[in-house]
């Protein structure tokens, strides 16, 4: 298979497993537990029926949305991850560029591979930073500090990683950051030479926003779900993700959220955005889907706080869905992963292009012209 076959998130999900070992693949890939969730995630798009309208005169339509301050060009944009010079050795800088290039927010992770100042030089377009509270608090200071510096636009503060998921996999094939030679892992690293060259002979491998303070996941070798049980602070509260809008004074989003009362919370203590999100399914397994919460979260709050459905998406109508129930847009992380890991920034641009053509594709046979067109009036549930 080649880029050039790839015409789904299914089709960049084969050709990311041919060409990563099977540890990191899976990785991306798993999620806790049974795996429930992260099918679920998907699954409740299916569950949605849209409803057509005709002869609306749809030769021009603007997919635009306005999220976080900051207009972008199309209503889903990519969510920080972790790691992603495992993924492919240009990592977060060939995604950054990929997402200044169709116009959308790009974020990337506390446990990112490329350091908060090199992005921050290196685009333009809205720069989103995943924070992870770590019981570091100089660590803490240090990351918004450097955001600050960097001209970023927004922090979000992630809500729903107190401890590690069971990461099965991952227990399976021994993952680690960085990954460790295991008797198990060593034929599959083998039989990746191109990806395995690339880590071995391209720069160090490192948690660059990180590794100043700590010698986990860049030096010395641990699991993610260890990671975030071992190192990051358990005692995080409401009155701390407070306190950290408060010192960033910037946009600030809650990545996490799931029921209406913590929404509304996120309110009262001067959020501007939600992500309604369960890491993928990679946290709690057996939560519901962010699409299946969405309404509720939406009718609460929509009217006072940017609404953002994340994760499961992997289709333009999806995104259609989504919208319609009220969220100002959408985003997700598996859905560029794959690309990455295929074919690097090609892979995530041609990833962005397909998404982009399917949603103004949907956009025209639903007969909206803009995405204020998109409402539930537009939507049947089975």
């Amino acid at each position: 298979m080649r880029l050039n076959d790839c015409h789904n998130i299914d089709d960049f999900r084969r050709l990311a497993r041919a060409r990563l070992p099977g540890p990191v693949f899976h990785y991306i890939d798993g999620a806790a537990d049974d795996e429930v969730t992260r099918r679920r995630n998907t699954a409740a798009y299916e569950s949605c029926d849209l409803v057509p309208n005709v002869l609306a005169g749809v030769e021009d339509i603007d997919m635009s949305v306005t999220v976080m301050g900051k207009r972008i060009a199309m209503p889903l944009f990519l969510s920080p991850t972790a790691l992603q010079r495992l993924f492919h050795w240009r990592g977060e800088r060939a995604v950054a560029a990929a997402a200044e290039k169709f116009g959308t927010w790009f974020g990337i992770s506390s446990l990112a591979t490329v350091s908060i100042a090199e992005i921050g030089q290196s685009i333009s377009s809205p720069k989103l930073f995943q924070l992870y509270v770590h019981k570091d608090k100089g660590l803490n200071a240090a990351m918004i500090a450097a955001c600050k510096a960097a001209k970023f636009d927004a922090i979000a503060l992630t809500v729903d990683t107190i401890v590690g998921g069971n990461r099965e996999r991952c227990l399976r094939t021994g993952f680690t950051s960085p990954p460790r030679l295991t008797p198990g892992s060593a034929l599959s690293f083998a039989m990746h030479p191109r990806w395995t060259l690339n880590y071995l002979f391209r720069d160090p491998f490192e948690l660059s926003n990180l590794k100043d303070y700590l010698d986990e996941g860049s030096r010395k070798s641990m699991s993610v779900g260890d990671y975030f049980t071992k190192m990051l602070d358990q005692s995080l509260d409401w009155k701390t993700a407070e306190a950290i809008r408060a010192d960033w004074g910037g946009q600030f989003c809650l990545k996490g959220i799931m029921s209406v009362e913590d929404a509304r919370r996120a309110v009262d203590i001067g959020a501007t955005a939600i992500m309604v999100s369960n890491h993928g399914g990679r946290q709690l397994d057996g939560s519901r889907a962010p699409f299946d919460q969405l309404a509720e979260i939406v009718d609460a709050v929509g009217d006072k706080i940017d609404v953002i459905c994340d994760g499961g998406i992997t289709r333009g109508s999806h995104v259609l869905k989504a919208l319609s129930v009220g969220a100002t847009a959408c985003s997700g992380g598996r859905l560029y992963l794959y690309a990455l890991a295929a074919a690097g920034q090609a892979g995530v641009e041609r990833t962005l292009g397909n998404l982009r053509s399917e949603i103004e594709r949907d956009m025209k046979l639903m007969g909206a012209r803009q995405v204020s067109d998109l409402t539930r009036a537009n939507l049947r549930w089975r």
